[in-house]
């Protein structure tokens, strides 16, 4: 049976993985299908089904960790939605 401590560091490394993509649309992508996905399951009891799903997430950080290497690697930079300046007038 997982721990509350282990599933709430799981949650926090989802969330700080995902706010390393470089792309907007994936790094929003990501942290609300983690918000979502926990805010689903946060009443679940079966300890099966919460082990299948702890693995699942798991599984989740290590593709978003190599997703945001290779977004490292082949980025293109931010959008304009992003960018810190103002466009001139």
């Amino acid at each position: 049976m997982a721990s509350r401590r282990k599933v709430i560091q799981l949650y926090k490394n989802l969330l700080r993985e995902s706010n390393k993509f470089q792309s907007y649309n994936y790094r929003e992508y990501a942290l609300r299908r983690t918000r979502d996905a926990f805010r689903e399951h946060k009443l679940e009891e079966d300890p099966k089904k919460i082990t299948v799903l702890l693995r699942r997430a798991e599984e989740n950080l290590d593709t978003i960790r190599r997703q945001v290497l290779v977004g490292e690697m082949y980025g293109d930079g931010r959008l304009v939605i992003e960018s810190s300046t103002k466009p001139a007038p």
